[in-house]
């Protein structure tokens, strides 16, 4: 499944370079060069995977102390000279340039979050619920939440905040902390509203709630824009090549969505959903086949990863959720994306394949 929908992003990508290079969809800043990352960034994530699923989860988590510290100083240095924009005029931060490369080092740091959480939670487990270690297991997830938000990529803060929820949950945080934190909640998002939010992201939810009030501003431009170009493939499409399309800003990216409804229609889109939701059915079916705890909350942090982006991304097209900036998981142009996507189906193999329940393809009958 995970090769099907990663062929599908290169040729649509290859779609949309054609047609940009043709005029037949103008402002679209791409040519060959980005459809050869997507399919060079596609082969390397597949392969990386598999040697990763050739190797026993329960080892390279525990070299939690080596590629987490690197994959935050990845990220810190986006607060230097070497940061850049993913977009010209964009307020995020989180791209580095390497050369004639640039990476967003964020993507990477979501895997090494996911394996050093599941080991912290794993390694734990015996006082799991202590004080202490609840407030450790906070810090643990403050630190990359903290960075992004500081780069101003909130879309990816939200990420972290629901794969960081989804593993404490799995764990068996107590009913207690759950009672609390949601007291604690509504003084949470009052703060976050009155003193982190800037204006321009305050409308954006506004405009969510309701449409009507800001149906005029700028607020809603790429969405609305997103929602013809969606709603104009109807049922089959106006094909990959030669049609008229309309423009939608980052429709290479984060709008990503927009373009399969203009080129594949209603039912090319149903199919792309229908496919990441069977990827991500199936991690959660690995999650409870795992061996042990550790593989289940590795598993159960891919599919947050992957779940949350895709209804965040796909909610952002379809006008039910505020532009927050995330991309589309395998679809959306980008080899640091599409990398980090792939990469992540290896960590959810590596367990089935080492699960202590199974004679499966690498693990010895036990």
């Amino acid at each position: 499944m995970t090769v099907a929908v990663c062929s599908l992003s290169v040729v649509v990508i290859y779609s949309l370079v054609i047609n940009s290079q043709t005029q037949s969809i103008t402002n679209v800043d791409l040519d060959y060069t980005d459809y050869r990352t997507q399919a060079l960034a596609a082969a390397l994530g597949l392969g990386v995977s598999l040697i990763i699923a050739a190797w026993d989860y329960r080892k390279f988590s525990k070299l939690w102390f080596i590629y987490f510290p690197l994959m935050v100083g990845l990220t810190c240095l986006t607060f230097t000279s070497l940061g850049r924009s993913g977009l010209e005029g964009a307020d995020d931060k989180a791209w580095i340039a390497l050369g004639s490369i640039t990476v967003q080092p964020a993507e990477f740091l979501k895997l090494a979050f996911i394996l050093s959480f599941s080991y912290h939670c794993h390694k734990t487990k015996n006082f799991f619920n202590n004080p202490l270690n609840i407030l450790l297991l906070c810090v643990h997830a403050a630190i990359p939440i903290g960075l992004v938000m500081a780069q101003g990529d909130d879309g990816t803060a939200v990420v972290f905040i629901v794969m960081f929820l989804a593993m404490l949950f799995t764990a068996g945080i107590s009913w207690k902390y759950i009672l609390g934190a949601g007291i604690l909640s509504p003084i949470a998002v009052w703060f976050m509203w009155t003193h982190y939010l800037q204006p321009v992201h305050k409308n954006r939810i506004l405009a969510i709630i309701n449409p009507e009030k800001y149906a005029t501003e700028d607020v809603l431009y790429q969405t609305n824009l997103a929602k013809i170009a969606l709603g104009s493939g109807q049922v089959r499409g106006k094909g990959l090549f030669g049609g008229e399309y309309t423009y939608v800003p980052v429709c290479h990216n984060d709008f990503i969505f927009s373009y399969y409804g203009q080129t594949l229609g209603f039912i090319g889109c149903l199919g792309l959903v229908i496919l990441l939701g069977l990827i991500c059915l199936r991690i959660l079916g690995n999650s409870l086949r795992s061996g042990d705890g550790l593989g289940r909350f590795i598993c159960v942090g891919v599919f947050a990863y992957l779940f949350s982006q895709s209804v965040l991304n796909i909610g952002m097209v379809m006008g039910v959720t505020p532009v927050i900036g995330i991309t589309l998981p395998f679809i959306s142009a980008g080899g640091t994306s599409m990398l980090a996507s792939t990469v992540s189906i290896g960590l959810v193999m590596s367990v089935h394949f080492h699960s202590a329940r199974f004679d499966t393809l690498f693990a010895k009958k036990k």
